[in-house]
């Protein structure tokens, strides 16, 4: 991020959709905080709780003692999430609630079985096991990970299929313990076909395989229902994964939520209650947070903001689309999470790709560098921050945060019109300019 200089510039205050930097300048957050801020910066209602806790002296976390607010949250997301989705537990990051989650799947069925597939794109973090199970090019260097690994074609139930099949113990019963999904893919803008997931669910029921959702980023009314796949009534997986918005900006916490027999067998006896735990479970300060955080999105109807936005955005995006058609080749989203696929540019920057130092194997390099110049001119000349995806396509990010106004999204849409028009060879130009300026 530092390239665009936002590491450069200090941030006096931040509140909504705006972040104030001290030279007096005020910068409209567009990036959403990759995930975190559907709330935005500073939400009241999120400062009030923590405050309160804050001046009651309430107890932050100790094992001896039952916590309310445990309790509470506990009880909250299971009165919100579908079906059996009900028991809960409550780490701190997003990789540590998929590795919790495909440990319950693990232990449910006895270590006897020993295959889990995950798709080719995806991201569900960055700490051994969780980054092992990312198929992003972000994981340039392997590490050690996870065994019995099978990756399928993200949204292909046919191969998906096919390698359940093929995967068979010794006695040729079933060998997959668990299938990692993202039902809305937040990096790459992909998403399975409802009737896929909904024959994806059949088959882990048939097979009693876990089934486990990753919404990290998509959960909490970004993609305009609650999370993404509630807007298919009657599905449910068996363990869902979340983080991301759950802390209301200001809280680091994340939650996977197990439906009530999966978490029976896997843990409900006195010899496996502390196969799993972590130091900072259920910390107070972070759980009242994430009480308050939830009955916001609940109150406030993020879903419905998040619909809201897309009403602008999206028709927005697809008209500056047709008026760049040699420089946008598509656009994909929903929601309030977007992505703008950006081409063009000379072969120049095919030539320089291979010269440059540590890309000269990257065959994105040229989309890099265009949906770079893009971004780094909505900062320069619009006081806009975005982001680019570095998975797959590296799309240009359109996600703001659900407390942005309809003007908000206007201004965005007449400020990414106005950089496009300059043309791309100008926009090049000038970010090489401003990178070689600074010694980049």
């Amino acid at each position: 991020m530092t390239t665009f200089g936002f590491g450069r510039e200090l941030v006096d205050y931040a509140e909504g959709p705006w972040i104030y930097l001290r030279d007096g300048r005020r910068v409209l957050d567009f990036s959403g905080g990759v995930g975190v801020l559907n709330h935005g910066h500073n939400h009241p209602r999120i400062l009030a709780a923590r405050k309160a806790f804050a001046e009651r002296r309430r107890m932050e976390v100790h094992k001896a003692f039952f916590s309310p607010y445990l309790a509470a949250l506990s009880h909250n997301i299971a009165q919100v999430l579908p079906g059996d989705l009900n028991i809960s537990y409550f780490p701190n990051s997003g990789a540590e609630a998929v590795e919790g989650a495909i440990k319950m799947a693990y232990k449910f069925h006895n270590g006897k079985r020993n295959t889990i597939m995950r798709a080719d794109i995806s991201f569900h973090g960055k700490t051994l096991g969780a980054g092992s199970l990312t198929g992003s090019s972000e994981n340039a260097f392997r590490f050690p990970g996870l065994p019995g690994q099978v990756i399928y074609p993200y949204g292909d139930m046919a191969a998906l299929r096919a390698a359940v099949d093929q995967a068979r113990t010794s006695d040729g019963q079933c060998d997959v313990y668990a299938i990692l999904v993202e039902p809305f893919s937040a990096s790459s803008l992909r998403a399975w076909p409802e009737q896929s997931l909904r024959e994806l669910r059949k088959l882990c029921t048939e097979k009693n395989i876990v089934l486990i959702f990753d919404e990290i980023y998509t959960g909490w009314g970004k993609t305009g229902s609650l999370f993404y796949f509630m807007r298919y009534e009657g599905l449910v997986p068996d363990i869902l994964a979340y983080s991301k918005s759950l802390g209301g900006g200001k809280a680091s916490i994340s939650g996977y939520t197990a439906r009530e027999p999966i978490f029976r067998k896997a843990y409900d006896r006195l010899t496996d209650v502390i196969l799993h735990s972590t130091t900072y479970y259920g910390f107070g300060e972070e759980t009242a947070t994430a009480i308050e955080a939830v009955n916001v999105v609940v109150e406030e109807d993020f879903p419905a903001r998040a619909r809201a936005i897309e009403s602008v955005l999206r028709p927005g995006l697809e008209r500056i689309a047709k008026s760049y058609p040699d420089v946008i080749t598509a656009v994909q989203g929903t929601g309030a999470l977007f992505g703008v696929f950006l081409a063009g540019g000379p072969r120049l920057l095919d030539l320089a790709g291979k010269l440059a130092p540590g890309f000269s194997k990257d065959p994105q390099f040229r989309t890099k560098v265009i949906t770079l110049s893009v971004i780094a001119n909505l900062y320069r000349e619009h006081g806009i921050m975005t982001y680019y995806s570095p998975n797959v396509e590296n799309p240009l990010m359109v996600a703001p945060t659900l407390v942005a106004d309809p003007e908000d999204i206007e201004y965005f849409l007449e400020s990414l019109d106005a950089t496009l028009a300059k043309g791309m060879p100008r926009l090049l130009t000038a970010f090489v300019k401003e990178k070689v300026g600074s010694r980049w």
